[in-house]
């Protein structure tokens, strides 16, 4: 399959609010003295590799300060933080939030300092950190989607092998709700970026670019069909509908009463530590694909270390940035405690992702995500205003699961709320 790397047109950010000059600071130490870097930052395992920089770099010291979740309030106040002048160094972005973080004038251009290092990433990698030609930060992941699921569970109702397209995992989902209404093949979720990944796979975009302006198409005939259905599924009770990541969730599939998962490459070890007693059981399979003929993969996720606005050691700060990303002891912290695949062209060769992982009863389960990464259709555009658009999907996506609205009048809602959410920022848009 072809594919083009996503990116942020130069045109695409002239129809953006005009960017807040970055403050360039000082970007050197004192003599004789060490530079300290704060970095901002939620995913397990970052302390870790922290370490392990500090400790080989006696001239550098990182602060790794653990945060909310960027969805659950961090992004909120790295922003404010940045208003304020008082962000840190380094922050952990996720790649749909970077258009957002620019357009709020939040990060700061090293280009001069990451150049030399584009080559050791995929393209499309690197294009989400790099915005009308300015690069603010290194990429750190990607994130391949797979079905996660119960072999023991599977067998037991019945499912001689994992769905491989979404009418087979249909199919599956009738099967196990006949055999016992309790109990559902899956979940549907309040994960906007989760969502995302199931859009991402059938080609159902929600930003584009014109030569003047931005292009929303939440609600589009690609993004209908999706939302068609899951709400099928929603509608015939054939998935349960979940709070993502909480731990109702995990007490639903702790009690045998959900059967898989469908997610991204770092859900593998969230899964392992919130179902230990469960060790053994679980497999990993391909996600269910449209079309078995021209299979397409999701993504979800794939996060950057940002450098912030302000701050005052941007060349050390990028030379860890690209550290994190990089390091084959880093990389080694990053796969196996926060199930990163790397974005780094040499870390997908890192031993660390031949390894059988026994929650997954000896599975190497990243053989299966190196082939879902070649079938992720990279041409994805994400807009600049995110942060907004991922909490109005989100609230929406509780809402269905209520049964107080439907997944296509959630679409239309978040696609007019974020078309007005642009409008109100000075962005120029168009729906046609």
């Amino acid at each position: 399959m072809k594919v083009r790397g996503a990116k942020m047109t130069a045109a695409a950010v002239g129809v953006m609010l005009v960017m807040a000059g970055c403050g360039s600071g000082d970007d050197s130490a004192k003599a004789g003295g060490k530079v300290t870097l704060d970095f901002w930052g939620w995913a397990p395992g970052y302390e870790k590799a922290v370490e392990e920089f500090n400790r080989t770099h006696p001239d550098i010291k990182v602060d790794f300060q653990k945060t909310a979740p960027g969805s659950k309030g961090g992004y909120t106040k790295m922003l404010t933080a940045a208003k304020a002048g008082n962000a840190p160094c380094l922050a952990m972005v996720g790649y749909e939030t970077m258009p957002s973080f620019a357009a709020a004038g939040a990060l700061q251009d090293v280009t001069e300092h990451a150049a030399p290092h584009k080559g050791e990433f995929a393209d499309w990698t690197w294009n989400q950190v790099t915005i009308a030609g300015k690069t603010y930060g290194a990429p750190v992941d990607t994130g391949p989607m797979a079905l996660f699921y119960r072999k023991d569970l599977f067998e037991k109702y019945g499912i001689d092998k994992p769905p491989a397209t979404w009418a087979e995992y249909r199919a599956a989902a009738e099967k196990v709700h006949k055999a016992d209404p309790d109990v559902y093949l899956g979940g549907f979720g309040t994960d906007s970026y989760g969502y995302s990944g199931l859009a991402w796979q059938a080609g159902a975009k929600w930003f584009g670019t014109t030569s003047d302006a931005w292009k929303v198409s939440v609600d589009s005939e690609a993004n209908t069909k999706v939302a068609d259905y899951w709400q099928g599924l929603l509608d015939d009770k054939l998935v349960k509908p979940v709070v993502s990541f909480d731990s109702s969730y995990y007490k639903s599939v702790s009690e045998d009463k959900i059967l898989s998962d469908v997610n991204a490459v770092w859900n593998a070890p969230i899964l392992a530590s919130s179902l230990k007693g469960q060790s053994g059981k679980w497999a990993v399979a391909p996600m269910p694909v449209w079309d078995a003929a021209k299979p397409v993969d999701g993504n979800v996720g794939g996060s950057s270390t940002a450098v912030m606005k302000g701050c005052e050691h941007p060349e050390q700060a990028t030379e860890f940035a690209m550290w994190l990303s990089t390091n084959k002891n880093s990389l080694s912290t990053l796969i196996k405690e926060t199930g990163i695949y790397p974005a780094a062209t040499a870390g997908l060769s890192h031993p660390a992702l031949s390894e059988p992982n026994s929650f997954y009863g000896g599975q190497k389960i990243f053989d299966v995500f190196k082939d879902a990464s070649g079938r992720i259709d990279t041409d994805w555009q994400w807009g600049p205003t995110m942060t907004k658009t991922a909490t109005d999907l989100a609230d929406g996506l509780g809402g269905t699961g209520k049964g107080g609205t439907t997944l296509p009048e959630v679409l239309a809602d978040v696609q007019k709320k974020t078309v007005d959410e642009m409008k109100s920022q000075g962005i120029n848009v168009t729906t046609d």
